[in-house]
């Protein structure tokens, strides 16, 4: 329990102070357009086709599921609902977890051992500042734009699979989905895609700066950096839907 405790205060300081530098200037923004065309440009291959055969799946599903009951209109609600409030942003955090997590754990953890980061401070230019906040803030800003993508191509997805293969007209099936879709439901994925953003950013420059041990100590980070964001989106996923959505 002590090392629970310990464990959470340490990463809500490191939080806190990135937070803290990424709201105060100066901003480097080389390094802030670097790391979000990281994130955003090259992890869009991954989460769009992730999206897609999600979404074609859930069709496919749902369909098998209510022919039993004869209510086969609603898979149009349900594939447009599952996407945008939860498989969206959930599978992209997930992914982009496996991705950029990985890299900013592996990326920050060999500067810690290399003693590139004491170099940074021997420079008199603050590693939280110059390391950290752009990773933070890019991360906030581009999962909502890949979970955006991702949006559109999973109910297009069940879109294909359901005029293809289900036998459903293409516009009443494309009216059934624009009937269902309320403001609301993007909103909240769209936010729930910024939390899930800045804790992938966080745990990855978090067990990257906190590594040690030469190799086996950069492996070690970016395994725990990936296990704890994705332990960390799924948590999250509930509480954030719990504050949208409960009555």
């Amino acid at each position: 329990m002590l090392g629970v405790c310990r464990y959470a205060g340490e990463v809500a300081i490191f939080a806190g102070t990135g937070l803290a530098h990424a709201v105060r200037p100066p901003l480097y923004g080389r390094l802030l357009w670097r790391a979000f065309v990281e994130i955003a440009y090259f992890s869009l291959p991954v989460v769009a086709l992730t999206a897609v055969f999600t979404g074609m799946v859930l069709a496919l599903q749902s369909y098998t599921g209510f022919a039993r009951f004869n209510a086969e209109g609603a898979v149009a609600t349900v594939v447009v609902l599952s996407i945008t409030r939860e498989l969206g942003p959930v599978l992209a955090g997930l992914m982009v977890a496996g991705r950029i997590g990985a890299s900013f754990a592996a990326e920050i953890g060999t500067m810690r051992v290399t003693d590139q980061i004491d170099a940074l401070t021997t420079l008199s230019t603050d590693p939280m500042k110059y390391l950290v906040a752009p990773r933070l803030i890019a991360a906030t800003i581009a999962l909502p734009l890949l979970v955006m993508v991702a949006d559109v191509l999973g109910v297009m997805g069940g879109w294909i699979i359901a005029t293809a293969k289900l036998g459903f007209g293409s516009g009443a099936y494309l009216v059934s989905t624009l009937d269902a879709l309320k403001t609301m439901d993007v909103v909240s994925g769209l936010v729930k895609a910024a939390v899930f953003g800045f804790v992938v950013a966080l745990m990855g420059c978090w067990h990257g700066y906190q590594s040690k041990g030469g190799a086996q100590g950069v492996g070690q980070a970016t395994t725990a950096a990936v296990v704890s964001s994705s332990i960390l989106i799924l948590a999250l996923d509930y509480v954030l839907t719990e504050l949208f959505f409960a009555r």
